[in-house]
């Protein structure tokens, strides 16, 4: 999945929001004025953007003129709490406002609620000649569907949408079984080996010891280990 641009200025609260959604499963990018934001914007493209209003240089209303030419939905976090201030920020186009200070577990059930309603979180997903669809729930090879269990679904698609990043086991953890689950750790291990033979996947999914598991790009597979 694409990153997450926060434009926020004051450290803390960017450094609360990246480790909110990174803990997530999200990857962050963060700018801490208005200015490197746009630069940001014109030089890649974001799944979602995160902003606060009250930004150095360029404020958040012109980064969402900004945003809003590309096609990426934006949610503001901000201490403007008056009500004509959310009701301006929602007729700009904003897909959600927060107001400060926030729970971190609302953070992320809004910004995944936007990222469903906007289709960014249904895009097809390819590795390794697997492919996942998210609208349909289906994970094929070749045009041939691979059947997987709901949790083993939910894992592949964690991966898949952070590949290349290491998450860590508690995170994949509490993202697929819930932070109440009674389950433990062995859980988590047994349905990453299931995993790995159901897709071929014995390299492709790498354990990083002590720490969780990462899904490879192509590029730092070994050699030799290609997909099937």
């Amino acid at each position: 999945m694409q990153a997450i641009l926060v434009a926020e200025d004051e450290r803390p609260i960017a450094d609360l929001i990246r480790l909110t959604l990174t803990g997530a499963g999200y990857t962050c990018v963060v700018a801490h004025d208005g200015a490197e934001a746009a630069d940001l914007i014109e030089e890649q493209d974001f799944a979602l953007a995160v902003l606060d209003i009250m930004l150095p240089q360029v404020d958040g209303y012109e980064l969402l003129e900004y945003l809003q030419t590309t096609g990426t939905p934006a949610i503001f976090v901000t201490a403007k709490a008056a009500v004509a201030d959310r009701v301006r920020g929602l007729r700009l186009g904003a897909e959600d406002y927060i107001v400060k200070p926030f729970a971190p577990a609302e953070l992320v059930a809004r910004v995944e609620t936007v990222l469903r309603r906007t289709g960014r979180g249904n895009r097809v997903l390819t590795a390794f000649g697997v492919t996942l669809d998210p609208a349909a729930r289906r994970v094929a090879r070749g045009g041939a569907e691979i059947r997987l269990s709901p949790r083993e679904y939910a894992l592949l698609e964690l991966l898949m949408r952070n590949r290349g990043v290491v998450l860590y086991r508690d995170v994949l953890f509490e993202r697929v079984w819930g932070p109440d689950s009674e389950s433990d750790m062995r859980t988590l291990d047994l349905h990453i080996r299931r995993l790995r033979m159901k897709l071929g996947w014995q390299k492709q999914i790498r354990t990083v010891f002590r720490v969780g598991y990462e899904l490879l790009n192509e590029d730092d597979l070994p050699h030799g280990e290609d997909a099937p």
